[in-house]
């Protein structure tokens, strides 16, 4: 009886020892690793750019058709911001999700402070911004989008400043809004009035200094400074489409994609097919490079040599590289049915292009310009890797 307890005391160790094992993530940096949307499933697939593999997958996340995602300092967690309120943190490692909320009726996308402790989140309905921990994802500030009289814009273009700040548009009230949110118990709010009609979308220079926030409703770019944010918003690239009547605009461009490379920002051009280009130092237009279609996304590599663009229907078949020494298209991709993201590895010697229709993922060699892996998903959109940790703006 004495052996036969043994026999079975050790057995039963022996399991739960196996469960907790099970528990805990192998060991593995996450400096290489991502995360792929698969927006019809409502899960993601994570990534491991060196061995160009998927790790697994998480589900239950809600309605990610237009999902963005930002990730902790220590590259470990990947915070999602769904379109219906949804915001999700999931262990890239357990691939389990850590905790879900649902914050608001409608999202559009959101950002991770400076020192990593803060989660904010833009909203369409109700309109405004909202401060999460980023620990626990528990509420911590909510600052309404009101403008007029008694109405709420949605918010639009959010990125992170330096100094625990947020800056977003308004794309209803035509302004840009910083949120300080370095005393919690009492955010301030720096207002940016008439900067242009409807802005749609923003991104933030590499060095955190400028804002820049597209105009659906008019020609040209509405630049902000933020180390001298007195001096009020300028417009850049106004005079981009006069005396032409512009093309329908079948899909909003994106300008989250950084495409700045040395001192020169890459731009799309709304109903235009025309990448635009302007010097960062005096904010002149110095280039436009006609292209296959109406961009979407216009993103640099990460050293600055070659910018990639994928377009609108119905030429969203196709991705254009652009030389930035000669400011020339130098080859034009097709990697398959409606191609909606492209991501660079860290160093950039690989991108990643998401083609929804085809269900697949493939990665290409950016010397050579030759497909290097196929990956099989469903319906994939957004890729984000976790090198974005250890970028503003990202």
């Amino acid at each position: 009886m004495i052996l036969k307890a043994l026999r079975y005391g050790w057995l039963l160790a022996a399991f739960w020892s196996m469960l907790a094992g099970a528990a805990e993530p192998a060991l593995q940096g996450t400096g290489d690793l991502g995360i792929i949307i698969e927006r019809s499933a409502g899960r993601v697939a994570i990534v491991d750019t060196s061995r160009n593999a998927i790790l697994g997958r998480v589900g239950n996340l809600g309605d990610l058709s237009h999902a963005s995602a930002v990730f902790s300092r220590d590259q470990r967690y990947a915070y999602l911001f769904g379109r219906d309120g949804g915001l999700s943190k999931v262990d890239l490692l357990r691939k389990v999700v850590e905790k879900r909320i649902v914050q608001s009726g409608n999202s559009i996308g959101g950002a991770i402070s400076q020192n990593g402790r803060l989660i904010a989140v833009a909203n369409y309905k109700p309109g405004g911004l909202k401060i999460f921990a980023a620990d626990s994802l528990d509420l911590l500030a909510d600052l309404p989008a009101a403008y007029g009289d008694g109405k709420r814009s949605k918010v639009v273009g959010i990125a992170d400043l330096p100094g625990q700040r947020f800056i977003y548009s308004l794309f209803d009230a035509d302004q840009i809004w910083i949120a300080d949110l370095s005393d919690l118990k009492a955010p301030r709010v720096e207002k940016f009035p008439d900067i242009g009609r409807a802005p749609y979308d923003g991104l933030v220079t590499p060095d955190g200094r400028y804002y820049l926030a597209g105009l659906f409703g008019e020609d040209g770019i509405a630049m902000l400074d933020t180390w001298q944010p007195q001096a009020g918003v300028q417009r850049i690239l106004a005079n981009y489409g006069r005396g032409e009547q512009p093309l329908p605009v079948y899909k909003m461009p994106h300008l989250r994609g950084w495409a700045v490379a040395g001192h020169q920002v890459y731009l799309p051009a709304i109903g235009r097919h025309e990448v635009l280009v302007a010097d960062t130092v005096n904010w002149r237009e110095t280039a436009r490079i006609p292209v296959r279609g109406q961009p979407v996304f216009v993103i640099a590599r990460p050293d600055g040599r070659q910018v990639w663009v994928n377009f609108a229907f119905p030429n969203n078949g196709f991705v254009q590289i652009i030389d930035t020494l000669t400011r020339q298209v130098i080859h034009t991709l097709e990697p398959g049915k409606a191609v909606l993201h492209l991501e660079f590895t860290p160093r950039g010697e690989a991108v990643w292009v998401s083609a929804r229709d085809d269900n697949k993922v493939l990665i290409y060699d950016t010397a050579r310009f030759a497909k290097i892996a196929e990956l099989s998903l469903e319906n994939p959109s957004g890729i984000f890797f976790t090198a974005r940790a250890q970028r503003i703006g990202f």
